[in-house]
């Protein structure tokens, strides 16, 4: 397999996060203490995760349209990496709600929202192991998609800011006025120069992951699509 340049600048990122992610010094926010250096990674993942699912979104609108199964396998594909970002999300925000707020899970609005979000789209999974036609799997499972991504956008991006939350970006919180927000004047210059490129890194390797996992379908099921 060709090793294009963005696997190179992937790889890059992850390293650059995994190491100056540890030994950079941070600012001590509220009772956040070493735990902010979670931001580089929790926070990530859920980035990646929000490009994969939009990307997969791209390519049900594109099946939809031009009906080729190739975009419906890559929506499938997208969709499934960016399940398992949401749940690395899942368990990375529950070790660190464990520490900052003294439970792995306090059934704060965002954490809820966000296991719905994750369960919508392991329906999205259980839909399309449920029918064997491919065309008609494909048509389902596309409109799907594109439902199940206008509802995962309100559930991470809106309602939880509505109400009240321990996150950072919602109403004040009940425990101790929630965290601190990781941005502003909390979030300095070399944090930034961590965080982003740990953005850009988790979204790629999860390119990376869907496209080995497309490449593999496309290897076992050469026979029912067209090239």
């Amino acid at each position: 397999m060709k090793f294009k340049w963005w696997k190179l600048l992937c790889i890059f990122f992850l390293l650059l996060t995994f190491t100056a992610g540890f030994l950079i010094k941070i600012p001590i926010i509220g009772n956040l203490h070493q735990t902010a250096r979670n931001f580089f990674f929790h926070i990530p993942m859920w980035f990646g995760q929000m490009g994969l699912l939009s990307l997969s979104l791209g390519f049900s609108i594109a099946y939809l349209r031009t009906e080729n199964l190739k975009y419906d396998i890559y929506a499938s594909e997208l969709a499934k990496t960016g399940i398992i970002f949401g749940i690395l999300g899942l368990i990375t925000g529950s070790i660190w709600a464990k520490y900052t707020w003294g439970e792995f899970w306090s059934n704060d609005p965002k954490q809820i929202a966000a296991a719905i979000a994750v369960l919508i789209y392991l329906a999205y999974i259980v839909l399309r192991g449920s029918m064997t036609d491919m065309d008609k799997k494909a048509r389902i499972s596309a409109v799907y998609n594109i439902f199940a991504y206008f509802i995962y956008i309100p559930l991470i991006m809106i309602l939880p800011r509505l109400v009240q939350s321990l996150h950072p970006g919602g109403m004040e919180g009940a425990k101790g006025g929630g965290n601190p927000a990781l941005g502003g004047n909390n979030l300095d210059a070399t944090m930034e120069m961590v965080f982003w490129p740990a953005v850009f890194g988790w979204l790629l390797l999860g390119i990376w992951i869907s496209s080995l996992k497309i490449r593999l379908y496309m290897l076992a099921n050469k026979n029912l699509i067209n090239e």
